[in-house]
């Protein structure tokens, strides 16, 4: 527990900041909620709804597949604001490469303890069932990484090569090497470079998922790195106005470039396709476009200070918001069945104890960073 350094940035805007805590609702009770409240009003889930709160099987993007790729996209969106303070040509790099591993470290360490089965593992001394690379903490660690080290040695415009660059060699690669026994450009669940990588590298240590992580790590940088250019144009010497021109702007091309390259290389959440990278950027983009001009140009900013108080500590949101509401849930289920209304309240009181828990550590400026 620390104080918030980052929101202590020079120009920090609050979109930034209630974006984080938006994305971070959906993951402890909002998706319930939402349910709940749905068939209160209409007596059933209508199945657009019911599409849009779920994961696609493969192929294909839904509102629930955004959680994810925009935690990554805001985790770059912060970077220029804290990389702000190395802009110094005499940076003490041996102090900044231990601050970056410490966070990697902790990133990747929390990230086996939410996904990676770890402190079961350590208790029962049984690490058959350990994930070493099965986490979203993780993959912000990955990205973080190559966002951070543009950040440190590469313009603006490198950096945008850099993004272009892992993006365009990941589909390459996905298209083109061919898998031992399969050949080339298979992009089904079980048959793709990207899960041949990690079954071969992970081995045992995978988490039995259709989900990729070693070789989509490739993606992942691509989504910080498209976090990160938001993050430029926030602090850019423009007019507020200009500024959300741009955001709305760098999002409109996203979708487009992102929609023309899924005719070629398809959007699939679960082995993080660039087409996917850039799709979900491109909302990424227009989310935060829409909460820096309600915020920071319109000045409206006490409706979104529940999100603040999520996104002012929302590694510990993500690492145990869906812990209670799943606890919350299932025992609410099991003592008076299951039902979405039953699921909703459940979620809904296990969010407000958490909320409350949240806002006692915002009260007394005590936020979990890494």
């Amino acid at each position: 527990m620390s104080q918030p350094t980052e929101s202590a940035a020079p120009n920090r805007v609050m979109a930034i900041d209630a974006l984080r805590g938006f994305d971070m609702l959906w993951i402890t009770g909002g998706r319930e909620m939402l349910l709940g409240i749905a068939v209160l009003l209409t007596g059933s889930v209508p199945g657009w709804l019911d599409y849009h709160l779920g994961h696609p099987e493969w192929t294909g993007f839904s509102a629930w597949d955004m959680i994810m790729p925009l935690f990554l996209f805001i985790t770059g969106a912060s970077m220029p604001y804290s990389f702000a303070k190395y802009a110094s040509p005499h940076r003490d790099y041996p102090r900044i490469y231990t601050k970056l591993a410490r966070r990697i470290a902790l990133l990747w360490f929390f990230g086996m303890i939410v996904q990676g089965n770890l402190i079961e593992s350590i208790v029962s001394f049984d690490f058959s069932d350990l994930h070493l690379y099965s986490n979203t903490l993780q993959a912000i660690a990955s990205g973080y990484l190559v966002a951070a080290l543009a950040l440190l040695y590469l313009p603006m415009a490198g950096q945008a090569v850099l993004c272009a660059a892992v993006l365009l060699l990941y589909w390459a690669l996905m298209v083109s090497v061919p898998v031992p026994g399969h050949g080339a450009g298979l992009l089904e669940p079980d048959v793709n470079l990207a899960m041949y990588v990690d079954e071969t590298v992970l081995g045992r240590f995978r988490d039995g998922t259709h989900y990729t992580w070693i070789l989509s790590s490739l993606g992942f940088a691509g989504s910080v790195l498209l976090g990160v250019f938001s993050g430029h144009i926030l602090r850019s010497g423009g007019s507020k106005a200009q500024k959300l021109g741009m955001l709305i702007a760098a999002g409109l091309a996203c979708l487009a470039v992102g929609g023309i390259w899924a005719q070629f290389f398809p959007i699939i959440k679960h082995i993080w396709t660039s087409s996917m990278v850039l799709w979900a950027a491109g909302f990424s983009y227009l989310l935060l476009a829409f909460f820096f001009a309600v915020m920071d140009i319109g000045g409206y900013k006490r409706w979104a200070f529940a999100f603040m108080v999520i996104g002012a500590n929302a590694l510990l949101a993500y690492m145990g918001g869906e812990l209670i509401v799943g606890i919350f849930t299932g025992a609410a289920e099991q003592a008076l069945g299951e039902s979405r209304l039953i699921e909703g309240a459940a979620a809904a009181l296990a969010f407000g104890l958490m909320w409350a828990a949240l806002y006692g550590l915002y009260r007394k400026r005590w936020f979990l960073r890494v």
